[in-house]
């Protein structure tokens, strides 16, 4: 085996941690004698129901009713959970937290803002009065592109509490981008800004607003955040609802009632409606936040994202451990790299959770914050949205902090949550997610279907999980099994390539459908970004493999460097790179320079649209424009599709 470089050792770490309290739990419950992690991962997916089960006791779930079975089959997809039990989402994450500051706040402009516990319940209680005497029952959808602001939150909880069903795009996304969701679910209430920041500057939303209330007619009253607009029909502002301030009552549903409605990125169609259930949810996220990212009372849990990426779904519940959710609005590197890290020092964050590109971004721009903040209150740093490269790994360590416990996630918007990751008994290795989480039966299946250890495969779920997805939004069905089930009946396959190491570890090398297939051999492309990220001139990237007429294989390499850049000298340190670094299989067949790389509004690269688009497909079909962070990109990608197609006919 290859020596593994072991960057963090929990050591005592491990001894006061919630996973050791809870695996001590869980041997007095159920007399076991579990020792190491992986005998709990193992009881965990072995004994489905007791292990949801007792997330469901240890964490004293507030609830009322009977079960009388855990799950109904785990056969899936058509599971049940809980049945008879009834739950609220919000009631349990308030009375669980215990904290009395709540929600801290802060943007690009310096504004900090406290919430504490009585002023959000108050707001959440007159937002709450608001919806129902606008006649918002149980089940009927509130839709919001609101700003990650303490309002958001507050709309949230407001909605949980009375079994309506919450659905959230991001301010920065554009009309058709937000109709595309929200058409779909028919909301009866939209809060919207009227304008957001971002990079110093201010954006209006007005014209949006209008926009997407003149076609869905569906909303009754829209809330404002900011000034009330004229011309926007039955509109009000939030400011005057607060001032009406109310307790918040709590209506207990089915365990699988519908929470809320998130979305698939839509990169090459519509987005996927997908519906989680309040009870799922809250156990998911219960044991993600309590037990693999180890939040107590006292801490302060801060994760970068919009509203519309399922990390502030997962940000908001962390108010049920007691932990102080911290909210930033803005660009993260506005005005400066160190602008996130200067909030985390001067109010002793503690977990501070961002996405893989960030970090590489600040590795690029050879950011030492450790020269600058000591950082003592933080005990982990939270990476997902792609894999973290090994570079990226060591570069936390040496321009962070060096005692600094790095959880390295992965998950999905399909189940809300992270199921490989963070484990507090577990060292950190180089390039690797510690473990597959508790409950989480995952396996890397071979091209057979088979599980496989220490070669890339399919990433598969075996086991229904609670935060499994209830259906999906106007399906029969149909969609759901074709999406996640059709490939291996009765598992759920996730669409990443996964390899899970013989000592339980994971790395995750690329989306499965985006594999490039290279002379016989699979090749994942986060393998080669890996490679791309330790050279300094390379600024963004993709690679796609296209199969041409005639069965060639051709596998381009788009890069953005300076334009001063000596690009000949570039592409020659990248052929190098990656033969050293993997093989000369790795070596594109073209290194092209691009100005910029299409990516989806929450980031992600767009690999197979790209590769749809310079086979040849019409932009309409190969992807979806309103799901584009930067639509502007497409052009030059047009021009070099034209000049594929040409030369290779």
């Amino acid at each position: 085996m290859t020596q593994k470089n072991i960057l963090w050792e929990p050591k005592e770490f491990c001894e006061k941690s919630n996973i050791r309290k809870f695996t001590e739990w869980v041997n007095a419950k159920y007399s076991k004698n579990f020792k190491e992690y992986e005998d709990l991962r193992r009881w965990s997916i072995e004994s489905t129901s007791d292990f949801w089960e007792s997330i469901l006791l240890y964490f004293e779930v507030k609830s009322e009713g009977g079960y009388q079975e855990v799950l109904n089959s785990e056969r899936m997809p058509g599971n049940r959970w809980f049945q008879g039990l009834r739950l609220n989402y919000a009631e349990n994450n308030l009375s669980l937290g215990s904290q009395e500051e709540l929600l801290l706040f802060f943007n690009e402009t310096d504004e900090k803002k406290k919430v504490s516990r009585n002023e959000f319940e108050n707001h959440a209680g007159a937002v709450q009065k608001f919806l129902i005497d606008s006649g918002v029952k149980e089940g009927d959808r509130v839709a919001s592109f609101l700003p990650n602001v303490p309002e958001a939150m507050e709309a949230l909880y407001a909605t949980s509490a009375i079994g309506a069903v919450w659905s959230s795009s991001s301010p920065d996304f554009g009309s058709e981008a937000i109709l595309e969701r929200f058409k779909q679910i028919n909301p009866k209430i939209l809060f919207a800004p009227d304008g957001y920041t971002y990079n110093g500057k201010k954006y209006g939303k007005t014209d949006i607003i209008k926009q997407v209330t003149n076609k869905i007619p569906s909303i009754r009253r829209v809330v404002i955040l900011g000034e009330e607009q004229r011309g926007i029909r039955d509109s009000v502002s939030i400011d005057s609802i607060l001032k009406n301030k109310r307790d918040l009552s709590f209506n207990r549903v089915p365990f699988d009632h519908p929470l809320w409605i998130l979305y698939s990125s839509g990169t090459t169609g519509p987005p996927k409606a997908i519906v989680h259930s309040q009870g799922g949810i809250l156990l998911e996220h219960l044991k993600l936040l309590g037990l693999h990212y180890n939040l107590n009372k006292g801490d302060k849990f801060f994760w970068f994202t919009t509203t519309g990426w399922m990390m502030w779904n997962v940000l908001v519940s962390s108010i049920s451990t007691g932990a102080t959710a911290v909210l930033y609005d803005g660009n993260v590197t506005y005005p400066d790299n160190y602008h996130l890290w200067t909030i985390a020092e001067d109010n002793g964050i503690s977990f501070f959770g961002t996405s893989a590109a960030y970090i590489t971004h600040l590795m690029k721009e050879k950011i030492r914050v450790n020269d600058r903040y000591p950082l003592e209150k933080l005990f982990a740093i939270g990476s997902t949205g792609s894999p973290l490269s090994n570079e990226a790994f060591r570069f936390v360590y040496d321009n962070i902090k060096k005692d600094v416990w790095l959880a390295s996630i992965s998950g999905g918007t399909d189940l809300c949550t992270a199921f490989l990751g963070g484990c507090a008994c577990l060292p950190v290795i180089e390039g690797e997610l510690q473990c597959r989480d508790l409950g989480a039966d995952i396996h890397a299946f071979d091209e057979d279907g088979k599980s496989v250890l220490d070669q890339v495969g399919e990433l598969v779920i075996k086991k229904p999980m609670p935060s499994m997805p209830i259906y999906l939004w106007n399906d029969n069905g149909e969609k759901m099994f074709e999406t996640y089930f059709s490939r291996y009946p009765g598992i759920w396959r996730h669409g990443d390539w996964l390899s899970i190491t013989p000592y339980g570890s994971a790395v995750i090398v690329g989306r499965s459908d985006s594999t490039l297939k290279r002379k016989g051999i699979r090749i994942g492309t986060a393998e080669i970004y890996g490679v791309l990220d330790e050279i300094d001139e390379v600024k963004d990237s993709i690679i796609v493999g296209l199969e041409m007429e005639g069965g060639e294989y051709y596998m381009p390499l788009f890069v953005v460097t300076d334009s001063t850049e000596d690009f000949d000298r570039v592409k020659k340190k990248i052929v190098e790179k990656l033969k050293v670094g993997l093989s000369p299989r790795h070596v594109p067949d073209d290194i092209i320079r691009v100005s910029q790389i299409p990516r989806t509004i929450n980031g992600k690269k767009m690999e197979v649209p790209l590769k749809k688009l310079l086979m040849g497909f019409p932009t309409d079909k190969a992807l979806n424009i309103g799901s584009m962070a930067n639509p502007e990109s497409l052009k030059e990608f047009q021009e070099i599709a034209k000049n594929i197609r040409k030369d290779k006919n």
